[in-house]
C-alpha cells in the first residue's frame, strides 16, 4: 500500500515515525515549507521534516494545494491512501479525492468535541476531564468526517498542553498503524458518522488571549496557565514589563476566602513563605515564572530578588 503523509510539527512525526518503523510503505512526506525560528529566526526544518529525511523518505513542502501542478505531482505519487496529521492546510476536494481510499486525519480529541485547531489547549482550557484522539476519513468540512477509530485519555489535574500532547501523540501513533494495517489487510474498521450534539470548535489561540485576567476565578486563570502551556505561555504585566506564569496552584475553597477586599493580581506572601496572588475570587499560589530576556525561575527566587513594596500587583 502507497502512503503519502503530511503533516508538520511533533504531534505529527510520532506518528510518522511509528507507520515508517511498523513497515508500512511511505512513499513522500508533504510538510510545510521551513520557517525562521529562534533568537536568529534561522530557517527550519519541521519535526515531520527531520524525521522524513532521517528515514530517506521524499520530503515535498508546496506553499499551497490548490493549484493544478501541486495536484498533478500528489496524483503522479499514486497513493492509496493519504495521512494527515496536523499539516497546517487546507486540503481541497480535488486533494481529498485523488488517494483510492482518501484521506485520513489524527486528530486530537474526541470528535465532535474541539473540532478545528487547538483541541489540546482548549480541552484543558475548559476544565474538560477526558480527551482523546480520533482517526477519521476527511471530507470537505473542518473535521467533520467519520470516525475509524478512537483512543481515550483522562486529563490529570496538573496536565499542561505539553504534558497532555505526549500522550495523545503516543496514542495517536498506535491507532494509525493499527488503521492502516487493517486498510492493507482489507478489514478497514467501519465508519461512524460524528454525532449532531456536542459539537464544539478549538478556535487557533493568539498571543494577546494568553494575557491573563485577574478578575477571573483562580480555578479559571490555573487552567488557562497550564493550557497555554508550553505555547504561547500566559502572561501578565509586571512593573511595565511582561511577565510568564508556567506554573500555579489554586489555593483551597478554606483560603480562598481571604481574597475579599484584595485588588485583583494584588501581590502578597502568607504565613507559610508562599507568593500569592489575588483573582476574582480565591488566590494562586504562584510557582514558576519568567521575567522577559531571562530563564524561567521559581517564583520565591524571583520574589526574593525583587524588593516588593507593600501594594505590588499584576496589570
Amino acid at each position: 500500500m502507497r502512503i503519502v503523509f503530511a503533516g508538520t510539527p511533533d504531534f505529527a512525526a510520532s506518528a510518522l515515525k511509528a507507520i515508517v518503523e511498523a513497515g508500512l510503505n511511505v512513499v513522500a512526506v508533504y510538510t510545510q515549507p521551513d520557517r525562521p525560528a529562534g533568537r536568529g529566526m534561522k530557517l527550519t526544518a519541521s519535526a515531520v521534516k527531520t524525521a522524513a529525511l532521517a528515514h530517506g523518505i521524499p520530503v515535498l513542502q508546496p506553499e499551497r494545494l490548490k493549484g493544478a501542478d501541486e495536484q498533478a505531482a500528489l496524483a503522479a505519487l499514486k497513493p492509496d491512501v493519504m495521512v494527515v496529521a496536523a499539516y497546517g492546510l487546507i486540503l481541497p476536494q480535488a486533494v481529498l479525492d485523488i488517494p483510492t481510499h482518501g484521506c485520513i486525519n489524527i486528530h486530537a480529541s474526541l470528535l465532535p468535541r474541539w473540532r478545528g485547531a487547538a483541541p489540546i489547549h482548549r480541552a484543558i482550557e475548559a476544565g474538560d476531564t477526558e480527551s482523546g484522539v480520533c482517526i477519521m476519513q476527511m471530507e470537505a468540512g473542518l473535521d467533520t468526517g467519520p470516525v475509524l477509530a478512537t483512543e481515550r485519555a483522562e486529563i490529570a489535574s496538573n496536565d499542561t498542553t505539553g504534558s497532555l500532547h505526549d500522550r495523545l501523540a503516543a496514542l495517536g501513533a498506535g491507532a494509525i498503524v493499527e488503521t492502516l494495517k487493517r486498510l492493507q489487510a482489507g478489514s478497514a474498521p467501519l465508519s461512524q458518522p460524528q454525532p449532531t450534539e456536542g459539537v464544539t470548535y478549538a478556535h487557533k489561540i493568539t498571543s494577546e488571549e494568553a494575557r491573563i485576567d485577574w478578575q477571573q476565578p483562580a480555578e479559571a486563570i490555573e487552567r488557562k496557565i497550564r493550557a497555554f502551556n508550553p505555547a504561547p505561555g500566559a502572561w501578565t504585566v509586571w512593573r511595565g514589563e511582561k511577565l510568564k506564569i508556567w506554573s500555579a496552584k489554586r489555593l483551597t475553597d478554606e483560603n480562598e476566602m481571604l481574597s475579599a477586599g484584595r485588588a485583583f493580581g494584588q501581590l502578597h506572601v502568607d504565613v507559610s513563605g508562599r507568593t500569592l496572588v489575588s483573582c476574582g475570587s480565591g488566590y494562586l499560589e504562584l510557582v514558576e515564572i519568567q521575567r522577559a530576556g531571562s530563564k524561567r525561575m521559581a517564583a520565591a527566587a524571583w520574589r526574593a530578588g525583587s524588593q516588593w513594596s507593600t501594594d505590588e500587583r499584576f496589570e
